[in-house]
């Protein structure tokens, strides 16, 4: 990374996640903050009350984004607007970190990414996950083959609220999961079946469970859910040889690795009570709970968004990347739609 050059950034949308990208941004010595911009004045009067290192605030997004003085722009709005603001973004010449997802059409990501690739600049999306010390534990136990080859996965990511009006639980929770298994497994779904319900705020779903299947017959479940009385964020990983859950709840032991199996039981084998089962069937063995280091994944997203650009290295959550996981909610949204028809992804 260049030792010298300061990336000059602003920021657009002040709202729940806004403030956490300024303060990373604000607090990396290779980028400053410039102008924050959002409707709501007490939001601007906040955020320069705690970081004082901001120089200038204002309402107005359009000229925020053309300001000469920024480098790059991060966008952290409703959804609906990430298509418009980050085309002018890109437009503008500016490097841009969108949250995600990117859009909530395909055709509108893919001219996003295309964009970026003319005009020779980053496009990176607020995919967190991917830059959280947990997840790339996992990654690296499925990339080394510790865990074997990888049955299915599956995962719940539920809470009693917020409930969004601009997009659905699919596109606000179920894009992290998304993003998730495609790392981990470096690969995207082929398939979808899903369904969804609306209970609190017709037509907007805000219960999914969605069935994608990726090369190699791997089934990937995920339940996406606004109205559950649990917090729960995690991700079973079941392998041939191990099985691994990451629970981002869990504080002190995000991840947990499981060296257990079962063997198949063949016709002829006969046991007499449920203790004969579990000594003949199932293969029991360690559960190793890593000690992990790696940082805050939102400072680790913006450090990595500042890298690129100083360097021009391609951001593991790209426009490109993006797009596949935009594919994939089409793909989940459309089989809602249609009583859970089998949808490829394509």
């Amino acid at each position: 990374m260049s030792e010298s050059r300061i990336t000059t950034v602003n920021c657009i949308g002040l709202g729940h996640w806004g403030p956490n990208l300024i303060r990373a941004i604000a607090a990396n010595p290779h980028a400053r903050v410039h102008t924050v911009c959002d409707i709501d004045e007490s939001r601007l009067k906040l955020i320069r009350r705690n970081i004082p290192s901001i120089e200038k605030s204002s309402d107005d997004p359009g000229a925020t984004i053309d300001d000469p003085a920024a480098d790059a722009v991060v966008i952290a709005t409703p959804t609906r607007t990430h298509f418009e603001l980050a085309k002018r973004a890109l437009n503008a010449g500016k490097h841009v970190l969108v949250e995600k997802p990117l859009a909530l059409d395909v055709r509108e990501a893919e001219e996003l990414a295309d964009l970026a690739d003319s005009r020779g600049l980053v496009l990176a999306v607020g995919h967190v996950f991917l830059f959280n010390k947990g997840v790339l534990a996992i990654r690296d136990l499925i990339r080394s083959g510790e865990l074997g080859g990888i049955n299915y996965i599956f995962s719940t990511r539920t809470n009693l609220g917020p409930v969004r009006t601009d997009c659905n639980a699919l596109w606000d929770l179920a894009s992290h999961d998304l993003s998730i298994i495609d790392f981990w497994l470096d690969a995207h779904p082929v398939s979808v079946t899903a369904r969804g319900q609306s209970f609190l705020n017709p037509p907007i779903e805000d219960v999914v469970i969605a069935n994608f299947t990726y090369p190699f017959d791997i089934m990937a479940c995920v339940h996406a859910s606004w109205l559950n009385p649990s917090k729960i964020r995690e991700i079973t990983v079941v392998g041939q040889k191990k099985m691994a859950i990451f629970d981002d709840m869990n504080l002190d032991a995000p991840v947990r690795i499981f060296s257990k199996s079962i063997d198949a039981p063949r016709e002829s084998d006969y046991v007499d009570s449920y203790d004969s089962f579990l000594m003949n069937i199932v293969q029991h063995g360690d559960v190793l709970i890593p000690h992990l280091t790696g940082g805050e994944p939102v400072a680790n997203q913006v450090n990595h968004f500042i890298d690129c650009i100083l360097t021009g290295k391609t951001p593991v959550n790209s426009g490109r990347f993006a797009t596949e996981i935009v594919r994939e909610l089409a793909a989940a949204e459309t089989s809602m739609k249609n009583r859970s028809i089998l949808t490829p992804i394509e």
